[in-house]
């Protein structure tokens, strides 16, 4: 089988398991990574606090921030246009738009990685280690903190996003995170689907992959 020049990410959201793809499939999917390339406008930004600034509910929170000296807040998008050509493909092309979301998924959280190891290498010339991100919804994080969250970071100023009435972020394809800063490293802080309150209805689960590959 020849190989496969697709996006392993972008495959990775669309369920692949190592089908053979056709070139016309192929093809379409490039197309809707440029596409997305073409009407995204990164943004991202994060700001630390003390820990006693913060108050988080939940127990898998606490756990994970804890021993911490200090606490970042993160958010990142891609930007309205994303969503405008997600509603424009749904009238005109469900197919691509399912594309056109893999392809905007695997870009934010590629994004979110990137803010993360900016995160990590100042934490590092401080002398400080990183906790992974954690994000409202994951364990038992409500995302009624997003609110606070985003409030905190100026989001809707700095990044326009906002917030629908049941807490998800406008952009779609955005994400906030916790990132926990502690004075010595955390050996064994591994995010598993365990405590997550969204593995019963994880689409990704159900495909056999999972959120953080």
């Amino acid at each position: 089988m020849a190989e496969c020049d697709v996006d392993p990410e972008v495959l990775r959201y669309l369920g692949y398991a190592g089908q053979e793809l056709n070139p016309e499939l192929e093809r379409r999917i490039t197309e809707a990574v440029e596409l997305c390339e073409e009407v995204s406008r990164p943004a991202k930004t994060w700001r630390g606090f003390d820990p006693a600034m913060l108050h988080f509910p939940g127990k898998s929170i606490a756990e994970h921030l804890a021993g911490g000296v200090e606490v970042v807040l993160m958010a990142v998008t891609l930007g309205h246009g994303v969503d405008r050509e997600l509603r424009r493909l749904s009238m005109v092309d469900p197919l691509g738009q399912v594309m056109f979301d893999a392809a905007a998924t695997a870009a934010v959280e590629r994004l979110a990685n990137k803010t993360e190891a900016q995160i990590r290498a100042e934490a590092r010339e401080r002398g400080l280690y990183c906790s992974w991100r954690f994000s409202p919804g994951y364990g038992d994080l409500p995302l009624e903190v997003q609110p606070d969250l985003l409030g905190r970071l100026d989001a809707a100023r700095r990044l326009g996003i906002t917030l629908t009435p049941s807490n998800l972020m406008v952009p779609t394809k955005s994400v906030t995170a916790i990132v926990g800063l502690h004075p010595t490293p955390q050996p064994g802080l591994a995010q598993t689907c365990d405590v997550c309150e969204l593995r019963p209805h994880c689409a990704l689960r159900s495909r056999g992959v999972t959120c953080r590959a």
